[in-house]
């Protein structure tokens, strides 16, 4: 039962009773896990481009691209602890592992190097060398993490030094910044970039991209056009406890948490640009070894123009209403081998309106071209063509944890995928007639996952909205190309930026 101060609170942050409904109705009924047909593969909903396509499709994009807005969409809310995991548990117990051990072994090589080294000096009097050979390593960690250090276990991954070059370092903002001067300028050398920050880290951030947008600018001659958004309290989701009633907090107030990377699509939604490159903060490598990136970067956007070209096309013919069978049978054919659209066979039945209707609603979507890289053992989603509770057949991204691994059938198709999702979009969100589509209807709100966390030693059942690159974007157009492992280069932990390509 909701109570009036509850219906206040509920109020406050532009949630509607029905919404809190409806996520109690799911964190009860449990995860509906997806319905898994085939794995996508090359051929089969992955398109494999050889060199000359490559350069074709990288060509089609310098040529094109004057006649588009370009942004680059870049989620960087949250802080890094996740990546300092193991050297916060490393300052709690004070026990050595072989994370910790490469991390002390390696620790010069790392770009925050100087840094600490600055702090280790101001905290404690002396060298990084001489508090290691004095045993004092916890010390070391905490000058990186705490805030009367480098405050690293708190700053988003935006504002960490990842890279080191000769005679200056690289923040991870800093790549993004270059990236975006590389391939996501209009025909005004405008570089349009949008990150989600988190409030907490609004100040830092801006003051971080007031102190470097200039130099930047005349590095690249290129202009930033750099905006911000935060996730919407609105996308925050309620949580139940072991009783199956809504968890409160000490105060009697109902808790609500945030819905993950989901609730991002309102954010996208939001900026109604034309082209949108999305790309997670901590996938970016040192510029001398970006070229691939940019590359691919180009050759998906490419595709994504060419494949939007045709469909405006077709669409504006069918929005005349004046369409014979021959093109028709011609737009279906494009709609299968191009789109990767599954549309049944009974379709072919069809008269020429029922046709008209029918391929009008399926090309008139927001549209996708995603990067997809070979599976080499990497966590996350991958590629998959899955049946919705319509019976409807598409390709999907889809992640782990939606798949029923209970079931046999479905843990093999899960086994038999070959690539993984490294999120590498690029996506068309303006319909044929130059309006920005409205994203929010083109989620599955049934892809949403339940888990179990806990809080104040109280266990709760809490919600996760659709993926961005998951369910949210269940109902887009989806097209997938195979893109090489050199273009994925998460940092998850700190001890990844000691790999090779995170090295100039």
């Amino acid at each position: 039962m909701l109570t009036e101060k509850d219906l206040n609170q509920i109020k406050d942050r532009n949630v509607t009773e029905e919404q809190v409904e409806r996520q109690v109705a799911q964190l009860k009924r449990g995860t509906a896990y997806v319905k898994l047909v085939r794995p996508a593969t090359i051929g089969d909903g992955i398109l494999r481009m050889s060199p000359d396509q490559v350069n074709a499709m990288c060509q089609a994009f310098d040529e094109d691209k004057e006649y588009y807005q370009f942004t680059k969409f870049v989620p960087a809310s949250g802080a890094a602890s996740r990546m300092f995991k193991d050297l916060f548990a490393f300052v709690e117990n004070g026990e050595e592992t072989k994370f910790t051990e490469i991390f002390f072994a390696h620790i010069h090589c790392f770009a925050f190097a100087d840094d600490l080294e600055k702090a280790c000096q101001k905290l404690y009097g002396m060298s990084i060398n001489t508090m290691l050979e004095n045993g004092r390593k916890v010390e070391v960690v905490k000058a990186l993490l705490l805030e009367d250090g480098l405050g690293y276990g708190k700053l988003p991954k935006a504002l960490l030094k990842f890279h080191h070059y000769e005679g200056f370092d690289r923040l991870a903002l800093e790549e993004h910044l270059v990236e975006a001067a590389r391939y996501a300028t209009d025909n005004g050398a405008v570089a349009r970039l949008h990150f989600t920050v988190s409030t907490e880290h609004e100040k830092p951030f801006l003051e971080t991209i007031n102190r470097l947008k200039n130099v930047y600018e005349q590095k690249y001659s290129v202009k930033y056009d750099i905006t911000y958004s935060f996730q919407k309290p609105s996308t925050d989701t309620v949580a139940i406890d072991a009783n199956g009633e809504l968890f409160r907090e000490s105060d009697g107030k109902l808790l609500f948490r945030p819905g993950g990377h989901g609730a991002l699509i309102e954010n996208l939604n939001d900026l109604k640009q034309e082209i949108v490159f999305i790309k997670n903060i901590d996938n970016i490598v040192p510029e001398s070894k970006a070229e691939t990136t940019i590359t691919f970067k180009k050759v998906l956007a490419g595709l994504l123009l060419k494949l939007q070209q045709q469909t405006f096309e077709y669409l504006e013919i069918l929005d005349g209403g004046d369409v014979t069978q021959e093109e028709l049978d011609e737009m279906i054919d494009f709609a299968r081998k191009q789109l990767m659209i599954d549309i049944p066979s009974f379709v072919e039945q069809y008269d020429v309106y029922e046709k008209t209707d029918f391929l009008y609603d399926c090309l008139n979507r927001p549209m996708r071209v995603c990067g997809m890289v070979k599976n080499e053992g990497e966590p996350g989603g991958g590629p998959f063509w899955i049946k919705n509770t319509n019976d409807e057949v598409s390709l999907q991204i889809i992640e782990s944890s939606q798949i029923n691994h209970g079931k046999e059938d479905q843990e093999a198709i899960f086994k038999a995928s070959t690539h993984f999702n490294p999120v590498d979009l690029v996506c068309g969100c303006w319909n044929y007639k130059g309006e920005a589509f409205n994203l929010t209807d083109y989620v599955d709100p049934n892809t949403g996952f339940v888990s179990s966390k806990s809080k104040d030693g109280r266990e709760l059942k809490a919600l996760e909205l659709p993926g961005l690159w998951n369910g949210a974007m269940a109902d887009w157009i989806t097209v997938f190309v195979e893109v090489p492992i050199e273009t994925f280069n998460p940092v998850k932990t700190v001890n990844d930026l000691l790999k090779p390509m995170h090295n100039s």
